[in-house]
């Protein structure tokens, strides 16, 4: 959208395990500068639980957002009365940690008489690739993270379509278990994809689960079992078996990651033939090679583009909590003070559309 006022946008984020604030700007012309993107990682707090504890997330996001916002703003060179308004994340995530972001993005807008947005986490990830490509609607978005895994036709600002998601566990869970029951620490897709470049894909034949039916669901349940029982049949494991093990479990991810894309590329085709074909990846695991590597392959022979932002606008941060604002802001929307934090918010729900008379 173009002939809108510029605006200053403060974001922050704190769905799950990162600290965020940010403060991007949108000009007149809907292009976007990241003036600053603050992220403070809890890794070290929730290393040794083998996963991230909600209430160490939520206390650490009580002591350390205040300092964070301070700093987005401090190198942004930007007053915090000086923003136009104030995005936050609303959910989904870890209630905890959602409440203490909003909280603080309410006593804000009201202090300051700024406007709220409460932001949709997933909205925030499906709208990057605006941010840092310029990408037009309407295009695919394949989501791959810890807590999600589906795929989401993009029409515009607030109108999602749902096409597939996962019935059990989500792709960076998945990978997060399998290193845990390898022993290689969390987390875990980072080193499971680690591990996997000295192993042998093909010395086990893992299952890639539901790709004999038409729907554009995952599941990886099963296929996380099937890595169990293999283990534990080859226990005590030598580090070659770690190895051969994690590569082909991530081979059979990869193989089925790309089946799917290229199966949600064929219906983008089929129902949108007007349209230019793109696939935008979001989330941690974007960051996988072997999965992307695979993506690449199903885009090609699709003849569709794929996207992928720098992977530390993929993770979890407060730049793109800012710009899903941004692009809120331009149509006109922003949200009470009463808004309430989401456990739960799909993307495809009738309450994240924009009303005609906004746009």
């Amino acid at each position: 959208m173009t002939g809108q006022a510029p605006a200053i946008i403060l974001g922050i984020e704190t769905s799950c395990d990162e600290t965020a604030a940010a403060v991007v700007l949108r000009d007149e012309s809907g292009r976007a500068t990241i003036a600053s993107n603050v992220v403070r990682s809890q890794l070290d707090e929730h290393a040794a639980f083998g996963g991230v504890v909600p209430e160490l997330a939520a206390r650490a996001h009580v002591t350390y957002l205040d300092h964070i916002i301070a700093q987005a703003c401090r190198e942004a060179g930007v007053r915090l009365d000086e923003v136009d308004a104030i995005a936050a994340t609303a959910g989904p995530g870890l209630i905890g940690g959602v409440l203490v972001g909003l909280t603080t993005a309410k006593a804000l807008a009201a202090a300051l008489g700024k406007p709220l947005i409460a932001v949709n986490h997933l909205e925030a990830h499906a709208l990057t690739a605006r941010l840092t490509d310029g990408v037009q609607f309407p295009y695919l978005m394949l989501l791959v993270s810890g807590g999600h895994s589906q795929f989401v036709l993009a029409r515009g600002v607030g109108d999602y379509e749902r096409w597939g998601t996962t019935i059990d566990d989500a792709l960076g869970e998945a990978f997060d278990k399998v290193a845990k029951l390898l022993s290689l620490g969390h987390p875990g897709g980072p080193a499971v994809e680690a591990i996997a470049k000295s192993g042998d894909p093909k010395r086990f034949k893992f299952p890639r689960p539901l790709l004999r039916e038409a729907r554009l669901d995952f599941s990886f349940s099963g296929l996380k079992t099937a890595v169990r029982l293999q283990a534990e049949a080859l226990a005590p494991l030598g580090d070659q078996d770690v190895a051969d093990i994690a590569a082909s479990f991530q081979a059979a991810v990869a193989e089925v990651v790309a089946v799917r894309a290229g199966q949600a590329l064929a219906k983008f085709k089929a129902e949108l033939p007007d349209a230019s074909p793109q696939l935008v990846v979001a989330g941690g695991v974007a960051a996988n090679q072997a999965i992307g590597s695979a993506l690449r392959g199903a885009c090609a022979e699709a003849g569709a583009a794929l996207i992928v932002p720098p992977i530390a606008l993929c993770t979890d941060n407060g730049a793109m909590v800012a710009w899903a604002g941004a692009e809120r802001f331009a149509l006109g929307v922003h949200d009470g003070l009463e808004f309430t934090a989401r456990p739960r918010w799909p993307l495809d729900l009738d309450d994240m559309r924009i009303a005609p008379d906004a746009a």
